[in-house]
């Protein structure tokens, strides 16, 4: 994905305003089910691997439908409500990236055949770059409120998957990415400066929640063209609400 956070949303059958809404919090279990192994039917058909069910995104997408159910109105963060990166923190979930889809309609059925019909939806399902997903479906009135919370997993990537993930952006801006990781590593360690025989020309120490895009500071010091090559180093950190990642940037001219 280009973004971080990706959201679609599309409305299929208006909701009736000025009607008292009945909630089914129960027994929705069947659309919810539905719709995961719907995604994962046209995944597989596209020779992608299928998405795992997570429950964290399960229970933060639940807690939202059932939120725009009860509105009578669709949107990704209602007022006075969290956004999806919050919700997902409040359950406990840590992540690389976030997408979401969420949509109204007559059946679970109905909701995918449209969702794959829109090209934002239908990115969400079939993403390569997305291995996790939560269902939550809410009825009000006869229409179902549905949310689908896509992730890329995080807290469970290795150090080398950490900085495969960094270094394939650092090269898309057109950096070599050299050879060896020891000392960038080491540099992770550091609060700053950097160890090793090589001096880097600029070296930038961050902790993030997502490692699909680079910070604001390294990309522009990037666009200036003065560096060529890169060294990217991750390291471990304690688990901090969503900092679960702490990474080393050294860029040389």
């Amino acid at each position: 994905m280009k973004n971080c956070f990706f959201f679609a949303i599309l409305m299929f059958v208006p909701v009736c305003t000025g009607v008292q809404t009945v909630l089914a919090q129960s027994g929705s279990a069947a659309p919810e089910k539905a719709l995961f192994a719907s995604a994962n039917r046209e995944r597989m058909a596209q020779g992608l691997s299928p998405l795992r069910w997570n429950a964290v995104l399960a229970a933060a997408a639940k807690q939202h439908a059932l939120r725009m159910a009860r509105e009578n109105t669709l949107s990704h963060e209602l007022p006075g409500e969290a956004g999806l990166k919050q919700r997902i923190a409040q359950h406990g979930g840590h992540f690389v990236s976030l997408a979401e889809n969420i949509a109204q309609g007559p059946s679970a059925a109905i909701l995918h055949e449209e969702w794959m019909k829109s090209p934002p939806h239908r990115a969400n399902l079939v993403d390569p770059q997305l291995d996790s997903l939560g269902v939550g479906v809410a009825e009000s009135n006869g229409v179902l409120f549905a949310v689908e919370d896509f992730s890329l997993a995080g807290g469970t990537l290795s150090i080398p998957e950490q900085e495969q993930l960094v270094g394939g952006r650092l090269r898309s801006r057109g950096l070599h990415l050299l050879e060896g990781t020891a000392d960038a590593r080491r540099t992770c360690l550091l609060d700053n400066g950097f160890t090793g025989k090589r001096t880097p020309s600029f070296v930038l120490h961050y902790a993030t929640t997502e490692l699909q895009t680079l910070p604001a500071m390294l990309e522009q010091r990037i666009a200036t063209g003065h560096y060529q090559r890169a060294a990217v180093g991750a390291c471990p950190v304690g688990k901090n609400g969503l900092s679960g990642y702490r990474v080393a940037v050294m860029l040389y001219e």
